[in-house]
């Protein structure tokens, strides 16, 4: 089932093309993450399709049309920074929420248990850490039991320990069958969280499927020698090596991996080159995402 369909979405900010004719399709079950660098039109597309802006040009439908205009009862969302009354605990915050989703009165021990945040529901919102006031936002967007959930930069301005417990419940949340679309800038959290990834720039479509389809199978090796300049033609002469580049002190290779480096390491040895380092690696979501909008 299409959860989401985007049909040549365009938005303009005066001289600023935010949009430009985005084409997007979320199934139900994946894990979405929508990547770029900040100013690339993520939030404006969640704004868009959340009903909060509108768009110049294009379409976007949700479940198919299949809710018609009550659509936004089975998608529970973050935009941007969470807003709570600072003054009020964790289930007044959350209730208010319920309200707005004109949802029956209910108890949240479930959700503030799933979110690791019962033993603190009573504190006051002020006095959260800003991982708490992260969870506390995606215990909100799970008001109702929602189809989809979307998150935008849920991990910004976090600490290394708030990214980690932030990551282990948006894991948590996919776990349970739930649709996720999160933007992200953030390369490593979109890697370990997301199944599906759309690289979007200035607004366009760079690239969107699977996060294996967009890390290519190619690796990425790192040798090393006293003579780097040596070394470097002498890669040059191995046809499964397509392309080198220097580092400081090494040498980078981008290769087929069918290249056996076991035998690329004999290879040099016969050859005099005296090899004092070797890594072989599979491409990081970060180099493709860098190689992808650098030619944008």
């Amino acid at each position: 089932m299409e959860v989401l369909k985007i049909d040549s979405l365009s938005k303009r900010y005066g001289q600023v093309q935010a949009l430009d004719n985005l084409n997007l399709v979320v199934k139900k079950g994946q894990i979405m993450g929508i990547l770029g660098p900040n100013g690339s039109g993520k939030t404006t597309t969640l704004g868009i399709i959340l009903g909060v802006l509108k768009q110049q040009a294009g379409t976007y439908t949700w479940f198919e049309n299949q809710y018609g205009d009550n659509h936004r009862y089975h998608i529970g969302s973050i935009l941007e920074t969470p807003n709570f009354f600072p003054y009020l605990n964790a289930d007044k915050n959350l209730d208010i929420v319920r309200q707005t989703k004109q949802l029956d009165k209910q108890h949240f021990d479930e959700v503030l248990e799933f979110v690791k945040l019962k033993e603190r529901r009573k504190s006051p919102f002020s006095s959260y850490s800003l991982g708490m006031k992260q969870r506390l936002a995606i215990a909100a967007t799970l008001i109702g039991n929602p189809e989809v959930v979307i998150f935008d930069e849920p991990t910004n301005g976090l600490d290394p320990e708030g990214i980690a417990e932030v990551r282990q419940t948006l894991k948590d949340v996919a776990d349970q069958g739930k649709t996720v679309i999160m933007a992200s800038h953030m390369l490593d959290e979109v890697e370990k969280i997301c199944s599906h990834v759309t690289i979007i720039k200035r607004g366009k479509l760079l690239a969107s499927g699977p996060v294996g389809s967009i890390l290519s199978d190619d690796i990425t090796i790192e040798i090393g020698a006293k003579n780097l300049e040596l070394l470097a033609r002498e890669l040059e002469s191995y046809p499964m090596i397509t392309s080198i580049h220097h580092t400081t002190n090494l040498i980078e290779c981008t290769a087929d991996k069918e290249l056996d480096i076991v035998e690329l390491n004999k290879s040099l040895l016969n050859k005099g080159m005296g090899v004092n380092h070797l890594v072989a690696r599979k491409k990081k979501l970060e180099e493709e995402f860098l190689e992808i909008t650098n030619k944008a």
